[in-house]
Formats: C-alpha cells, structure tokens, sequence
C-alpha cells in the first residue's frame, strides 16, 4: 500500500462546516477519502457536504456539541452506521475569546476551555474506544497552535487550551500506543482566511506578518501534506509527536 495512502478510510472532522475545518474534509475527500463532518450548525454542514460529494467526494455530516459526551457517542453511532468504522479522527473543532485577560470573564473561560480542550479529549476517548472495539489500528491527529508552545497577547483562554491539547496529546499517545492508536498534534501558525483578511490588511496584522521569518501567512493548501502524514501510513512510527507548520514563526528571535 502507497504510504499516504487514504482511499476509502472514514475519517472523522469535527468543527466540519467552516475555516480549517471544512478545507481538512475537502483535501481528504478529494484523497479517496469517506469523511464525516461534525459541528453544531446543520445549515453550514450541509452546504459543505454538499460541495464535496458535487466533486465526486464521499461525505456525510453528523450534528455534534463536542463538549457533550452522549451527543458525541450518539454522532459517532450514525456516522459509522453508514460509513462504517472510523479509522481516523481530525480533532479541530475550536473557538476563541479575544480579549485583555483582565477582561476576560468565566463565560468566555468555559466556552473556550469546554469547546477546544474537554471536546477534543471527549471525541479522542469516544473515538479511541470505538477504534478498539473494532480493532482499528487508527489515527488521531489533535488541532492545537503555536499558541500552545509560545504565547500572545488578549487570546490568554486559547493559549491555555492549546497548551493542553499538546499535553494531551502526549499522554494520550503514551496510553494508547498499545492498541495501535497513534494520536499527533498539528501546530498551524498564522493563515489567511475570509475571517482574519480584514485584521492582517491593518496596521497590526501587517506587523506580525514581519516577524513570521517567511514575512507571509500560510495558505490552507500548506497544511495538506502535514495533515496527510500524520494521518497515514507515511506517519506510522509518529506518536505523540507536535507538528508546527509555521513560516518559522516559533523560530523568530525574541
């Protein structure tokens, strides 16, 4: 089998339905790939399956509050009802508070803690059981940042999750090494999208691009191939590993 191989896998995005998301379910179909696409907006999620089987991909979606476990076993159920077992998951579902960490209020702690550090671990335990349970030898590949390893300013809640989605990571991969689960963090730094054009065209969007050392912010497109290592057999002796796709950014001087 070629080592990155993903035809015909069933492979899991949850936060399917926009930003990193939705490119992760489109790049994988378009691989050979069955993908599940989970979020909590059913309008969004079915506009996105709907372009990716236009294409000739294989897509379905599954209503999915990642931050409850029964909905996500109930999600996963129905998912796996049609496409069978998830070989793979792309844990990316995520939201932000931005804000002086002065300002920041318990509201936007929890929504930011419950969403991108309790749902990833919830979907990586269901899923991590269910790959078990049908003897999977699967992969799951955890969405952190680099603002897990390195810090910035009024983002101070997703900095904290981020950290401990690598943490996770590691202690996850130790765990579950034995039932030939790998389980991998993609650290994405700075990269245009519809949601960001307007702060990077300012006057401090523009200055932190010059200290990324590639002076630019990444397109999609660049997190396709680190995605598709860690999720296939290219990556096979990869666990617990943190992969940045950066610019170099965790690299620039202080």
């Amino acid at each position: 089998m070629p080592v990155f191989e993903i035809d015909d896998q069933h492979i899991l995005v949850t936060g399917g339905s926009s930003g990193f998301g939705r490119h992760f379910a489109r790049f994988l179909a378009g691989n050979g790939a069955k993908v599940t696409l989970a979020a909590r907006r059913a309008e969004a999620l079915a506009s996105a399956v709907a372009e990716i089987n236009s294409t000739g991909g294989k897509a379905q979606s599954v209503v999915l509050d990642v931050t409850i476990a029964e909905k996500i076993e109930n999600a996963l159920a129905e998912a796996e009802a049609a496409f069978g077992p998830i070989q793979a998951v792309v844990n990316n579902a995520g939201v932000t508070a931005t804000r002086p960490a002065l300002d920041q209020d318990e509201r936007a702690w929890d929504s930011v803690i419950d969403t991108n550090l309790k749902g990833v671990w919830l979907v990586a335990q269901a899923s991590a059981k269910r790959m078990i349970v049908n003897k999977v030898r699967g992969s799951i590949v955890n969405i952190a940042s680099i603002l897990g390893l390195r810090v910035a300013g009024a983002v101070a809640p997703y900095a904290i999750s981020k950290a401990g989605v690598i943490q996770m990571t590691k202690a996850l991969a130790l765990e579950w090494a034995r039932y030939g689960i790998r389980v991998n963090a993609l650290a994405p730094g700075y990269f245009a999208t519809e949601l960001n054009d307007d702060f990077f065209q300012s006057e401090h969007g523009q200055a932190l691009i010059k200290r990324v050392p590639q002076r630019r912010l990444g397109q999609l497109s660049e997190l396709d191939g680190p995605l598709l290592l860690l999720i296939s057999n290219a990556g096979s002796f990869m666990t617990g590993s943190v992969v940045a796709v950066d610019g170099g950014h965790l690299v620039s001087g202080l």
